[in-house]
């Protein structure tokens, strides 16, 4: 599509992994809520069932990108019948950073306002979709789902994890970015056009493969005065069952060690180092 404001020089300059297209109905709506799924199964199925019941697709476009399913979960007429207008397949390198690269680059060519994000994992109540819209329109550049707000709810949450989230991962983005973050690792997130295309942050680099790009956003977004907001939402674990794609021991470490290299500013873009503006967070920051 002729977007203005992506120069054929800077699109040419995109690091997006390869991906396929088997099912794109065209954009219908300025925002879309991207999906990043691998072998999600049944629950994949569940969350856009739930969607479907609340006519998400009523406001917005629904795309999953799916890193590699071989469950059989992802069949296009399925998706269809639940309001799926889009369905990539990333071919290319990488995880869950790669993923969501594909699909925001995939997103802005189709010229969308805003993206909202959700794990396929059927964990995040989409109910709160529609108040993440409400939010990008009223100019807000990044939204957060908290389960730890007024408002949310945390079930199920295994005790590392929730200590991890609370007074690990949430403080130290926290300290380093200047806005108080209380539910920094989940996915449920909306991001405006504006911010995306930012070269100050510069998403579409092949250093986000895995987890980097959640980490790095949260820290990158507040110091650049980007409008940032956590709304509350509600996050439910089933009893007896983590599902996740990060692995107890190996997995967390990698995690932490993301974490601290995107508080010390080290997935900047080069030469992207000086803070040129200012203001605009929405909650208040750390120290006031």
């Amino acid at each position: 599509m002729n977007n203005p404001d992506i120069t054929p020089d800077v699109r040419a300059n995109w690091q997006v992994p390869t991906f396929d297209t088997p099912l794109w109905l065209g954009r219908q709506h300025p925002w879309c809520v991207v999906i990043p799924v691998v072998n999600e199964g049944e629950r994949i199925k569940n969350l856009l069932s739930r969607m479907a019941i609340l006519k998400i697709d009523d406001i917005t476009d629904i795309i999953i990108v799916d890193g590699g399913s071989t469950d059989g979960s992802l069949e296009p007429e399925s998706l269809q019948q639940k309001g799926v207008r889009g369905l990539l397949v990333k071919t290319g390198p990488g995880k869950l950073s790669a993923q969501l690269r594909c699909a925001y680059a995939f997103a802005l060519d189709q010229d969308y306002e805003g993206i909202v994000t959700i794990d396929g994992n059927d964990k995040d109540d989409p109910e709160a979709i529609p108040r993440f819209i409400e939010a990008l329109k009223q100019g807000v550049d990044f939204v957060q789902a908290s389960r730890f707000i007024e408002g949310g709810m945390a079930e199920n949450t295994p005790k590392l994890r929730d200590f991890a989230i609370r007074f690990i991962h949430a403080p130290m983005l926290s300290l380093f970015s200047g806005f108080r973050w209380t539910d920094t690792t989940q996915g449920f997130r909306a991001y405006s056009r504006k911010m995306l295309l930012d070269p100050k942050i510069a998403v579409f680099r092949d250093v986000f493969m895995t987890y980097e790009l959640l980490a790095y956003l949260s820290y990158r977004a507040p110091k650049l005065g980007y409008r940032c907001l956590e709304l509350p939402s509600i996050r439910q674990y089933p009893k007896g069952e983590v599902p996740t794609k990060i692995s107890s021991i190996n997995g967390n470490l990698s995690v932490l060690q993301v974490l601290i290299q995107a508080c010390f500013g080290e997935y900047n873009p080069p030469g992207g180092n000086s803070i040129i503006r200012n203001g605009g967070a929405t909650r208040k920051p750390v120290g006031s």
